[in-house]
């Protein structure tokens, strides 16, 4: 069986790397917004995190850094 050499298989998953930095945004992106959504179905971020058990802090957080206000 033939090995890559290092210098190859590293540029691969340097590569792999950087789609999957990439689809890790777009996914934060996507849960922010579906956060504002339920915070705006329940009435407030503070029902929204207590509804999903989470910090009211962590959901304002994301909703804010992930969502155009």
């Amino acid at each position: 069986m033939d090995t890559l050499p290092w210098r190859d298989r590293l540029r691969t998953e340097d590569e792999l790397l950087e789609q999957l930095d990439a689809q890790a945004e777009q996914a934060r992106r996507r849960r922010a917004e579906a956060l504002k959504e339920g915070a705006e179905e329940l009435g407030s971020v503070y029902a929204l995190a207590k509804h999903l058990g989470l910090s009211w802090t962590a959901v304002d957080h994301a909703i804010k850094k992930y969502t155009k206000q």
